[in-house]
């Protein structure tokens, strides 16, 4: 980890850091300069990745908790600066992803999984900001969140819920802290985490490398890793308010609410008959179809993923018919 990085002297608060996609950020921060401070809820898991920094060169610390725990939240603002001297950005990293958490899931289960997700990164974001805010520093964040959560899974409705939250927490910060040059953004990655392999999948006998066609390892966490170095590091201070997504060697920026087709009652207000067929103008328009799909395939890799679209949906390529009379 020797020389100097795009985070040469900077230093990063990592949730989630002791295993998956925490500790490759964390690794990948380290490499490009950075300090850490490795939070997670399991001490060993976390110990092993400050261990892992230190042996390399470079200032690592542990915080363990909970970070959907304002108190935990607040102590790593305080163990950054107390043991580093600043705090420069945030990763915020937490993952629950439980199987059959839908419509019937139980109240406890559901509070779980969105407290973990929307509390473990809106607690963190409150903390930081509070610091930067208050000594007027500017700041980088990033949150991880899932394809899931933007194409969306039967069966993962608070998973689903949760990590597409992270997106408007993110595009809100990015503008409330505008003023101090705090900068907010998410990405989005493919990769095979220990959340990730939990998923049904359909044809485990091929590997990912021999799926793709190529020698490149299409769920290697390094992909994202990568761009989350970039965002939290100056050189990216320009860049705020974004989403995007890493599959193989591919970086992606998302669009979302952005108006694809309308149709106009020429200043004066729609009745429900008068968008009885009107309506299907838009769908038309744009190929979109009208009913239930499975949005997920609308991945580049979705074949090389190999999970299984639910019967009866449409897949993304159906034509729009129009509506029956």
């Amino acid at each position: 980890m020797g020389g100097k990085g795009v985070l040469d002297r900077n230093v990063v608060v990592v949730t989630g850091a002791g295993r998956g996609l925490g500790r490759a950020i964390a690794l990948e921060c380290a490499r490009e300069g950075a300090d850490v401070l490795v939070a997670d809820s399991v001490a060993a898991a976390g110990q092993g990745v400050v261990d892992e920094i230190r042996a390399e060169g470079r200032r690592a610390e542990l915080v363990l908790g909970d970070v959907s725990d304002s108190r935990v939240a607040d102590r790593l603002v305080r163990v950054a600066t107390d043991r580093f001297g600043s705090l420069d950005a945030l990763v915020n990293n937490t993952d629950d992803l439980r199987v059959g958490n839908g419509p019937r899931v139980a109240d406890t289960e559901w509070d779980e999984v969105v407290r973990g997700h929307v509390s473990g990164s809106s607690e963190p974001s409150r903390a930081v900001c509070g610091y930067w805010r208050e000594n007027r520093r500017p700041g980088r964040m990033v949150h991880t969140t899932s394809a899931l959560g933007f194409g969306g899974r039967d069966g993962y409705l608070g998973y689903g819920a949760a990590k597409l939250a992270l997106s408007s927490l993110s595009a809100i910060v990015s503008m409330e802290m505008a003023p101090f040059g705090v900068t907010s953004n998410v990405i989005a990655p493919v990769a095979r985490t220990r959340n990730f392999a939990a998923l049904t999948r359909s044809g485990e006998g091929s590997s990912a490398k021999a799926a793709s066609g190529r020698d490149f390892e299409l769920f290697t966490l390094d992909n994202g890793a990568a761009l989350v170095a970039f965002l939290v590091s100056e050189a990216a201070a320009y860049i705020s308010g974004k989403v995007f997504g890493v599959q193989e060697s591919n970086v992606e920026i998302y669009q979302s609410c952005v108006a694809a087709a309308e149709i106009t009652a020429d200043s004066s207000r729609w009745s429900a008959g008068e968008l009885v067929g009107r309506i299907d103008e838009l769908f038309f328009a744009t190929g979109i179809h009208p009913g239930a799909e499975y949005r997920t395939e609308r991945m580049r890799y979705y074949d090389v993923l190999g999970l299984p679209s639910p019967s009866g949906l449409a897949p993304p390529s159906q034509t729009t018919q129009s509506r029956p009379g």
